[in-house]
C-alpha cells in the first residue's frame, strides 16, 4: 500500500458520509412536504368519508401493500448488490429487475382477485373492487424503479414521486371523488395517486439508465435473480409486516370505525418512518461500494452516523407530534382523539427501531439468513404480545382508548429488542462498535417535554394554540439543544461544507 492510499480512502469515506448527509437533507425536505400533503388526506377522509368507511379502506389496502411488498421480491434494496456485483449493463439488470417484479405482481393480483375477501373480510364486494389488485403492478413497480434512481444518487426522484405526487394526488382526489361515490371516493383516489407515483418513477429512471438494447428476457436469470433476493424479500416482507400486523390483529377485535382511528394513529406515526426509510435508498449503494474493499469501519462509521441522524430526527417529530397527541388526532375528527394513547407508542416504536433499520441495512449483505431469522422473531415476539395486551385489557374492562393502545405498546417492544439484536450482531460482524445513541438524545427530549407541557396544560378550547404555537416550540427547543450538545464538530462541518459547494456548484 502506497502512503496516498490511505488518504485516498479516508476521502472515499468522507465523499460517502458526504453523499448520506446530502440525501438525508433533500429527504428531510421531502418529508416536510410529505407531512404537509397527507395531513390534508386524513383531514378529509376522517371528517367527509368518516372512521368506518376510513377502516374499511384502510384493511384494504393493508392487503394490497402488503402483496406489493412481496412482488418487489426484495428488488428495493437488493437492487443495489446485484447493480455492484454485475459486468452486465446495468439497463440489462434493472429490465430483469423490472420484469421480474412484473411477474410477481400478476401474480399477487390474481390471486387476490379471485379471493377479493381477502381485502375486505368485514364488508361485502362491491363495483370494481375486484379489479383494486391491478394497482399493485403500479406499487411494487415504483418501488423498483425509485431504487434504480438512488443507485445513481437521485434522491430527488423519490422526493417528487413519494412526497410530493402521491401524497397530493390522493388528497385532491380524495375530496374530489367524494362528490362521486363516498363508499368508493378514498380507493379511487388512492388508485390515482398510485398511477402518478409510477409515471414520476419510470420517467427518471429512463433518463438515468436509458432503454436496454440488446436485452432479452432469460428465465434462467430471472430464477437466480429471484432466489438471490428472497431471503431479502422475506425480511422486507417482515419489517413491512410488522409495522400492520398491529393493525390486522385490531380488526379481529374491533369494529371497523376502531380500526379507522388506529389507521390515522398509524398514518401521522408513519410520517417520521418516512424519516428513517429515506436513507435506505442512498445507504445501500455506499454500503455495498464499502463491502466489496472490505471497509468494515467505514461500514461502521456510516451506519452510527445514519443511525443517529435518524434517531435526532425521528424523535423530535415524534415529540412534536405526540405531546400534543389529543389536538393532533382531533384534527381528523372528535372521534378519532380516542387515538390519541396508540398514537404516542407507535411514534416511541418508530424511534425504538431506527437502530434495526440501519443495522439491517448492512447485515442484508452480510448476514442475509441470520437477519430474517431475527426478523421472523421479532414479528412473532409482536403478534404474541399483541394478543396477550389486547386480552388483558379487554378483560380489564378498558374501552376503545387503551384496547387500541395494546398492540401499539407490544409493536414497541418487539421493535426495541430487534434493534438490541440487530446492532450486536452487526458489531460482532463487523468487529467495530457501532455507536447511535448520544446523551444529548434525553437531554434534548426532556427539554421539549417541559415545553410541551406548558401548552398541552391548557384547557380544551385552546387546542389550536398547542398546534399553532406548541408544535413549533417543542421542535425549536428540542432541535437547540441537539444541535448544540448532540452534534459534534464533524457533524456541523460537513453540513456546512456540503452547502458550501452546492451553493458553488
Amino acid at each position: 500500500m502506497t502512503k496516498d492510499e490511505p488518504d485516498s480512502a479516508a476521502a472515499r469515506e468522507n465523499e460517502d458520509i458526504a453523499a448520506l448527509a446530502k440525501g438525508g437533507r433533500t429527504n428531510i425536505f421531502g418529508f416536510l412536504l410529505r407531512l404537509a400533503a397527507r395531513l390534508p388526506f386524513l383531514f378529509i377522509a376522517g371528517r367527509i368519508y368518516g372512521p368506518e368507511v376510513l377502516g374499511r379502506f384502510a384493511y384494504a389496502i393493508l392487503v394490497i401493500e402488503f402483496a406489493a411488498q412481496i412482488a418487489t421480491l426484495g428488488l428495493k434494496r437488493g437492487l443495489a448488490g446485484a447493480l455492484a456485483q454485475t459486468q452486465r449493463d446495468e439497463n440489462h439488470v434493472l429490465a430483469d429487475a423490472l420484469l421480474l417484479t412484473l411477474i410477481v405482481s400478476l401474480a399477487a393480483a390474481a390471486i387476490l382477485m379471485v379471493f377479493p375477501y381477502a381485502m375486505f373480510p368485514n364488508s361485502g364486494i362491491n363495483g370494481l373492487d375486484r379489479l383494486l389488485p391491478l394497482i399493485i403492478i403500479a406499487v411494487a413497480g415504483s418501488d423498483v424503479a425509485l431504487a434504480a434512481c438512488a443507485w445513481r444518487y437521485d434522491i430527488g426522484a423519490t422526493v417528487r414521486a413519494r412526497a410530493i405526487i402521491e401524497p397530493w394526488t390522493i388528497s385532491i382526489g380524495a375530496w374530489i371523488f367524494s362528490y362521486y361515490s363516498l363508499r368508493d371516493g378514498l380507493i379511487l383516489s388512492y388508485v390515482l395517486s398510485m398511477i402518478a407515483a409510477l409515471a414520476a418513477s419510470l420517467w427518471p429512471m429512463a433518463r438515468h439508465f436509458g432503454w436496454p438494447k440488446g436485452w432479452t428476457p432469460h428465465p434462467l436469470r430471472l430464477w437466480r435473480m429471484a432466489r438471490i433476493n428472497t431471503p431479502l424479500a422475506a425480511a422486507d416482507a417482515v419489517e413491512w409486516g410488522s409495522r400492520r400486523l398491529d393493525l390486522a390483529i385490531l380488526g379481529l377485535f374491533v369494529s371497523p370505525a376502531v380500526v379507522g382511528i388506529y389507521y390515522v394513529a398509524q398514518q401521522v406515526a408513519s410520517l417520521p418512518q418516512k424519516l428513517k426509510t429515506s436513507f435506505e435508498p442512498i445507504l445501500g449503494p455506499v454500503i455495498t461500494k464499502n463491502l466489496s474493499v472490505k471497509n468494515y469501519a467505514a461500514i461502521a462509521r456510516q451506519v452510527s452516523q445514519v443511525g443517529f441522524w435518524i434517531i435526532a430526527a425521528q424523535a423530535g417529530v415524534a415529540l412534536a407530534l405526540g405531546i400534543p397527541g389529543e389536538a393532533v388526532m382531533g384534527l381528523v375528527g372528535p372521534e378519532f382523539v380516542a387515538g390519541a394513547l396508540a398514537l404516542g407508542c407507535l411514534l416511541l416504536a418508530e424511534v425504538v427501531a431506527a437502530t434495526a433499520v440501519v443495522s439491517e441495512s448492512a447485515l442484508i449483505y452480510m448476514a442475509r439468513h441470520r437477519n430474517l431469522m431475527i426478523s421472523l422473531g421479532m414479528i412473532g415476539v409482536q403478534a404474541a404480545l399483541s394478543f396477550i395486551l389486547i386480552l388483558l385489557v379487554r378483560n380489564a374492562g378498558y374501552g376503545a382508548q387503551v384496547l387500541a393502545a395494546a398492540p401499539a405498546l407490544a409493536l414497541a417492544l418487539a421493535l426495541g429488542s430487534s434493534s438490541f439484536v440487530k446492532s450486536r450482531l452487526l458489531q460482532r460482524l463487523l468487529e467495530h462498535d457501532i455507536s447511535i445513541w448520544r446523551p444529548a438524545l434525553i437531554i434534548a427530549a426532556c427539554v421539549a417535554v417541559i415545553a410541551g407541557s406548558l401548552f398541552v396544560a391548557l384547557p380544551p378550547a385552546y387546542e389550536w394554540v398547542e398546534l399553532v404555537f406548541g408544535v413549533p416550540v417543542i421542535l425549536a427547543a428540542y432541535c437547540v439543544i441537539i444541535w448544540r450538545f448532540g452534534f459534534g464538530p464533524d457533524d456541523r462541518e460537513l453540513f456546512r461544507r456540503r452547502k458550501n459547494e452546492e451553493a458553488l456548484a
